[in-house]
């Protein structure tokens, strides 16, 4: 398949890109700073998100089978570019005509207020008692502005158009790949408090020809 990375040099973002390589698949990069890159052999595509508009994309996005993102913000400063990136993204592959994409989101993000939900639940339906009451509200107070992003970004995503999925992970960690997760639609998993970039990368690829995850929110967790 043709594959479009965005953010590649990101977390996320290098797991899919190593794995789509070796999975044989035929890449295009999307990333700020190709000298974070290394060699890696695959089509490159310099663009800065949190400025780029369509016609910096539309060439990353022509032909693809579809279009992976891992876009978020590092750090205070970053804030704003998973909605200004992802809005871009959208109307580049409408405009080229590519329909399938895949984008990470977070765990508390279906308990967030967002333009287009302003009045959403309260809790999530998959969550248990102590990451209902004590740490999604603590991981929310902290990451509240990194979190209003993401929401506002899956607006974007949702009334795209496209042949969209949403991956909501709880806390990411630089563990391997394992293939060993469990995954919900429409609600984060009791008792998965943690998953490896690697395992949401793969599960993000596996994703993308399977039509049950087409236009679904999936949790996904250990």
């Amino acid at each position: 398949m043709k594959l479009t990375v965005v953010a590649a040099t990101g977390g996320i973002g290098r797991q899919v890109l190593t794995q789509a390589v070796e999975a044989g698949h035929e890449v295009t990069a999307v990333v700020r700073d190709p000298g974070k890159l290394g060699e890696t052999g695959v089509r490159v595509v310099r663009a800065d998100l949190a400025r780029a508009g369509a016609a910096d994309l539309r060439e990353a996005v022509a032909g693809a089978d579809a279009v992976l993102s891992g876009l978020g913000a590092v750090g205070k400063a970053g804030v704003g570019v998973a909605e200004a990136g992802t809005r871009a993204l959208v109307e580049a592959m409408r405009e080229a005509g590519t329909r399938r994409l895949l984008v990470v989101s977070a765990a508390p993000i279906g308990t967030v207020p967002s333009p287009d939900r302003p009045h959403p639940p309260r809790h999530d339906p998959g969550e248990g008692p102590v990451m209902r009451y004590v740490l999604t509200p603590m991981v929310k107070r902290v990451l509240r502005a990194h979190y209003a992003d993401l929401a506002r970004m899956e607006d974007v995503v949702l009334a795209g158009g496209l042949d969209w999925t949403v991956l909501r992970p709880p806390r990411l960690t630089d563990g391997p790949l394992t293939c060993d997760y469990r995954v919900a639609y429409g609600q984060n998993l009791r008792g998965g408090s943690t998953v490896s970039r690697a395992d949401v990368a793969h599960c993000m690829l596996r994703s993308v020809g399977d039509p049950d995850t087409v236009g679904r929110i999936i949790g996904i967790a250990y």
